[in-house]
């Protein structure tokens, strides 16, 4: 079942289903139709989609394991800012009328879609990553969560060690519940270790229905501003692409940033400023998407939630650039307590 891989990136926009073959990895889209026994992946990316070099890119990496590992072929389609249910649902129908098994959309924004999608096609599997409160529906849906409170405790305890103007500042993409983890567990850890910080009010980007706040760099870029004139001089950013633009203003400044979901020290787009990274709270994406194309590879998969934290190993923090070497067995004591459950982190500010 092995072969050359071939991509095909589709572009939904509206109501309209627009298919444009691209090459992937330097080699030309494949045109020929291919071998009837290959899994076909598909995968519905969130706002930002591949390139945001945040929580899209990670789905991405788990999604090259899969087909360097698998010999999988896949299919990757791009989401729009402010689309409706409806438009999740039409791209996910043509992956599964395409032939594509299992799929995966990335984004809570696609659990009702794939929730609904799923009873239409019983024999394909579908995953949602960061499912709305972590609950999918049917014997053919999985659910892939985070303890993104767990690992942004840490970061937090690593902002407030690291701070000398004793304030620190928090930045969300969009409102919504899966942020506030992040902000509820940052500003925990933070209180941790240096109970008389000073955090400033958290800044969100965007307010529901309004996404833009996961992709607009503008929006980060004024936001961080902001809280650097306040006297911020530790910023962590929970906002996707929008988050690009947090990072350079504030590495621009001088000052420390927290980059979330990837690594985002080794990103390309912050080259400039990577010094100035002082972690990232990294949340392995791209493992939980390769377990799922494993687990239907092998005929092994299960149906339900599945939680990646810290004691899993699918919530980590970085620790490129060395920046916290120093504390870092200080935030090894914190991992271990908020594993033996002494530490109960706080999921909603």
């Amino acid at each position: 079942m092995r072969r050359g891989l071939k991509m095909t990136l589709v572009t939904v926009t509206g109501a309209a289903l627009t298919l444009a073959a691209s090459a992937c990895g330097g080699q030309e889209a494949d045109t020929g139709g291919g071998d009837k026994d290959t899994m076909k992946v598909g995968l519905a990316f969130d706002i930002g989609g591949r390139g945001d070099q945040s929580f899209n890119d990670s789905a991405a990496a788990g999604l090259d394991r899969a087909k360097k590992e698998l010999g999988v072929e896949t299919e990757e389609i791009s989401a729009k800012p402010d689309e409706s249910d409806a438009d999740k649902e039409s791209r996910l129908r043509l992956m599964a009328n395409q032939g594509h098994n299992p799929i995966i959309g990335v984004g809570f924004a696609y659990t009702a879609a794939v929730n609904k999608v799923a009873k239409d096609f019983p024999d394909t599997k579908f995953l949602v990553i960061d499912a709305d409160g972590c609950k999918v529906e049917g014997p053919n849906v999985a659910a892939a969560c985070f303890a993104e409170a767990e690992g942004s405790y840490l970061v937090g305890a690593a902002a407030a060690l690291k701070s000398e103007s004793g304030k620190i500042g928090f930045i969300g993409g969009v409102n919504v519940p899966l942020i506030q983890r992040f902000q509820a567990g940052y500003e925990a850890g933070a209180k941790k270790v240096k109970p008389d910080i000073e955090i400033l009010p958290a800044k969100y980007l965007t307010q529901p229905p309004n996404f833009n706040g996961f992709q607009d760099t503008s929006l980060g870029n004024e936001a961080a501003k902001g809280q650097l004139d306040q006297g911020a001089d530790v910023i962590y950013h929970a906002a996707g692409a929008a988050g690009i633009g947090v990072i350079k203003t504030v590495g621009a400044a001088k000052k420390w940033v927290i980059g979330v979901d990837s690594d985002q020290y080794n990103q390309p787009a912050v080259a400039g400023v990577k010094e100035q990274i002082l972690t990232s709270m990294v949340k392995n994406v791209d493992v939980a998407v390769f377990d799922f194309v494993q687990s239907v590879n092998t005929d092994k998969f299960e149906a339900g939630s599945k939680t990646y934290d810290l004691e899993s190993n699918g919530i980590s923090y970085a620790t490129s650039g060395g920046h916290v070497d120093d504390i870092k067995p200080k935030l090894e004591e914190l991992r271990a307590q908020i594993i033996s459950g002494e530490i109960k982190v706080p999921e909603k500010p």
